[in-house]
């Protein structure tokens, strides 16, 4: 199973030439980990205050595609592997049947009070688990 966000690309995005400026790729990014939480039932400001955070260790990009002003994206998200203290999601930035932007990140989750590596939580392990994808469609 997947998550989709939609983004839509305003002036502010884009460098003079109407095309999407590489960093901007981030942000879609990390704001569709944020909506794909709020989805499964889970905020950053609820697992915080449960000493729970995630902090990216990783992250390969592959930019294939251009975005330019007034597209309309699509990051799917899923997750492709869940260990007991970490975490590897893959992005994909999408207008329309066309990948603009391949990520795979690797998060570790930490205490924010102490900055420490921690072990997920069973209840947020089996919330997340419900993005999995299995091991043959990576």
């Amino acid at each position: 199973m997947q998550h989709e966000t939609k983004i839509r690309i305003y002036f502010q995005d884009t460098d003079a030439g109407g095309i999407v400026y590489h960093s901007n790729y981030l942000d879609y990014a990390e704001r569709a980990r944020s909506e794909f939480l709020y989805d499964v039932g889970l905020s950053n400001t609820a697992l915080i205050e449960r000493g729970v955070a995630f902090v990216v260790r990783h992250l390969e990009m592959d930019f294939r595609a251009s975005a330019r002003l007034d597209d309309l994206l699509t990051v799917k998200t899923h997750i492709a592997d869940l260990k007991n203290a970490s975490i590897v999601m893959e992005q994909v930035v999408c207008r329309n049947d066309t990948v603009l932007v391949h990520m795979t990140l690797q998060l570790a989750f930490i205490d924010p009070r102490t900055m420490r590596p921690i072990r997920v939580p069973t209840d947020v392990k089996e919330l997340l688990m419900t993005y999995m994808k299995p091991q043959e469609e990576i």
